[in-house]
């Protein structure tokens, strides 16, 4: 039973390779369309929690902004990864003052909290780096990286379990990495990946891309950090700045003029139906 449980997983693993929009090789047990029903269920149940205590921002001011902003990005995200226009783009504008936040699950389902548009007095160049780098989550399937994680982690769980027949500790184990596939934070090697694939979103769509300096620059000075970078699993604040610093000449060659986008017609989510 032992050997053929490992050489199961060491299939599975070497098996289950993809290549990200950066050329990092990353593990895909998980296919990206799984995640993306996953996440769909997901989203609806979020959605529909949010409806119920009216939290759905549904300002014409906030709709048109986040719309604008966000549909220019679809737009050029669209033309990075074309088979994208098949997803559901849509954002949720969460009224949150208190959550300085924003998300992007996969197959395009996203939202944004009130909160760190108000509290970090956020211009659009800010809010196209925020949602840039949400989206290219999505769009280097991280989603389905971290679900494939908990794949390998099930298995290495299931061959402990037939070696000490620990059958208890097997069904705790694979109900939880399925559960926190969705809901833990990517890993600071996912973030990094975002951030360079956000900042060259951005600026194709006409935004400025200092504005992911600033940005970070008014994060950590919000006390966004969480601690020392080698504690956590996304980078710091500041070292973010710094990377994204470097990143900006190169990236403002793609569009001198900065040139906006045309604006993909995304959904706004407003209500519970919406969402499913």
């Amino acid at each position: 039973m032992k050997p053929l449980i490992l050489a199961s997983l060491i299939g599975a693993t070497v098996a289950g390779c993809a290549t990200t929009p950066t050329g990092r090789s990353q593990l895909m047990i998980v296919s990206p369309d799984s995640a993306i029903v996953e996440s769909q269920k997901a989203y609806a149940s979020t959605v529909g929690e949010l409806d119920q205590n009216n939290q759905l921002l549904t300002d014409p001011s906030w709709v048109k902004r986040i719309s604008d902003i966000t549909g220019r990005l679809v737009t050029e995200a669209i033309k990075l990864q074309p088979e994208t226009k098949n997803w559901e783009w849509s954002v949720a504008i969460i009224d949150d003052p208190n959550t300085l936040n924003a998300w992007c699950m996969a197959g395009g389902r996203m939202a944004i909290y009130s909160g760190i548009v108000t509290q970090l007095n956020l211009t659009d160049d800010e809010i196209a780096q925020i949602m840039g780098h949400e989206i290219s989550h999505a769009l280097a399937n991280h989603t389905a990286e971290r679900m494939s994680r908990a794949v390998v982690l099930n298995a290495g769980l299931l061959a402990a379990g037939a070696v000490t027949d620990n059958n208890g500790m097997v069904l705790t184990g694979t109900a939880m990495a399925a559960k926190l596939a969705l809901e833990l934070p990517n890993s600071r090697t996912a973030e990094s990946e975002a951030d360079e694939i956000g900042i060259k979103l951005a600026t194709l769509a006409g935004y400025k891309p200092d504005a992911a300096v600033s940005l970070w620059n008014k994060m950590q000075k919000a006390g966004g950090g969480g601690g020392p970078e080698f504690l956590s699993t996304h980078p710091s604040p500041g070292n973010r700045a710094k990377t994204l610093g470097k990143l900006g000449g190169d990236m403002l060659a793609l569009n001198p003029q900065l040139k906006k986008s045309a604006v993909y017609p995304i959904t706004i989510v407003t209500d519970a139906a919406q969402a499913q």
